[in-house]
């Protein structure tokens, strides 16, 4: 029954599929500007707790290329375009880790309202591109979405917020690269979310940090700073390659098969994305108890927890900054609008 179900849909669901490769196949010139931002958000966003690196993605217009061009490599298909889809998105959010990981951290600790809002505007922003893909809407796409939905909404509400700074094994820096890689693949899922979870939040980002200053610090290049730094940065590497081959190429098969709920899935979670993202919260202080890692920190080194590492607590905002998240939120709307209106001038 489900498979006949499935070729009697074929021709409702060939709509979306096909729009989704003739977005694809669009000319690189409309492409690459809005892959450039793409990836920037997306490194941005990988950095950032509660944000997803994909849902940026699918703000930005470039999903479905980024997913088509990883699956196409990893087959060894090398044509030019799925290459310089991956350079320009891989690149730019290469490049926006490795040189703003520390002013990203500081920006989302001591500016989280403005942050988050902004960041809520750029997911907000895509769901008219997903909603113009998934049309006719049909049950798979509102139960798609539903599902979706309510899992982030389960997320959301299971948070801790709470990170740690424990060394890790190989095997737990490999698994720790791997879930990132595959939360940046899968919007509304956060890939900072999940290494805060792990308990490596803070040694990647700092490893990452340390790399940047090994290579292009005040001090001048440091092999010592280096070689310390990959020790984190090379098993992390591998667990997000893995990831990303393998969540790319399972995605790249249900848009094949099953695209009208895959794409009210996609619908969901970056609607459900939001939840998480409340933005007035400020951290406060551990109280007595506080864990870090399933492990109850000893009253005597409260004190000693560094304020990123500190609990957040949900606040009333005053009214001029209740102004300035809106504006932030506006921007970010704006932001998105901008760039898929770039890649539509001749993909659509």
């Amino acid at each position: 029954m489900e498979h006949e179900s499935a070729g009697g849909d074929a021709r409702h669901e060939s709509s979306p599929t096909q729009d989704l490769r003739e977005r694809d196949e669009g000319s690189l010139a409309s492409f690459v500007p809005r892959g450039l931002i793409g990836g920037t958000l997306m490194g941005l966003a990988n950095l950032v707790p509660g944000i997803s690196g994909g849902t940026m993605l699918l703000a930005a217009g470039v999903y479905p290329s980024f997913i088509n061009a990883i699956a196409d490599v990893t087959r060894l298909q090398l044509r030019p375009r799925p290459l310089v889809v991956l350079a320009t998105i891989g690149g730019a959010a290469v490049l926006a880790i490795g040189l703003l990981a520390g002013a990203t951290r500081a920006l989302v600790i001591g500016e989280r309202p403005l942050m988050y809002s902004f960041f809520i505007g750029l997911t907000l922003g895509g769901l008219p591109l997903v909603w113009r893909l998934a049309r006719p809407a049909t049950p798979g796409v509102w139960a798609g979405a539903v599902a979706a939905f309510g899992l982030m909404g389960v997320m959301a509400l299971s948070t801790g917020g709470a990170s740690g700074t424990d060394s890790a094994s190989l095997p737990l820096l490999v698994l720790s690269g791997l879930a990132g890689a595959s939360a940046m693949i899968l919007p509304g899922i956060s890939g900072g979310y999940l290494l805060l979870l792990l308990g490596q939040y803070e040694p990647i980002l700092g490893a990452i940090d340390d790399l940047k200053e090994g290579l292009i610090g005040a001090a001048g290049f440091d092999l010592a700073r280096i070689l310390v730094s990959m020790e984190i940065v090379v098993p992390v590497g591998i667990g997000v390659v893995l990831g990303v081959v393998g969540v790319s190429n399972g995605l790249r098969w249900l848009l094949a098969h099953y695209a009208k709920p895959t794409l009210g899935s996609l619908l969901g979670l970056l609607l459900g994305a939001v939840i998480g993202l409340y933005p007035f919260q400020e951290p406060v202080p551990p109280k007595v108890g506080f864990e870090v890692n399933g492990r109850v920190v000893p009253e005597a080194e409260l004190a000693a927890i560094p304020q990123n590492d500190w609990p957040l607590q949900r606040y009333s905002p005053r009214a001029g900054e209740l102004g300035t998240a809106t504006a932030a939120l506006v921007g970010g709307l704006l932001l998105t609008f901008a760039v898929s209106r770039v890649g539509r001038r001749e993909g659509d």
